[in-house]
């Protein structure tokens, strides 16, 4: 499997920051967007080295919860928090619960990439 610790942690911390942002109710930023879009590469990244080491299953969990991310983040990406708040003002929990489901796979993630590695 391609080392793709990097992109686990880097992709992480995104999303968890991206998270308290919005939770937080802070206004858009560009670094905000920047950091969106290359959270968008590390997640292909690792999408790659799972189809590579023919881990579809795992592969298929984690595509499902970052889609359902992406959703969320895109939302404040495109429209900033009014929009954000406008479409999903009232779905912080679920929000906070795919957070914790995402948080929940990247450990399973890191553990195939050693033992595969």
């Amino acid at each position: 499997m391609l080392d793709v610790q990097s992109s686990l942690a880097n992709l992480q911390w995104t999303v968890d920051h991206h998270f308290l942002h919005i939770q937080n109710q802070h206004p858009f930023m560009r670094a905000w967007a920047v950091q969106f879009e290359l959270a968008y590469t590390d997640f292909r990244v690792i999408q790659l080295a799972l189809q590579l080491a023919g881990e579809h299953d795992l592969l298929a969990q984690f595509t499902k919860i970052y889609d359902q991310l992406y959703t969320f983040e895109y939302a404040f990406a495109a429209d900033g928090l009014e929009g954000f708040n406008a479409k999903f003002g009232d779905q912080l929990t679920t929000y906070a619960d795919t957070v914790k489901a995402f948080d929940a796979i990247i450990p399973t993630i890191a553990a195939h990439q050693v033992t595969n590695n």
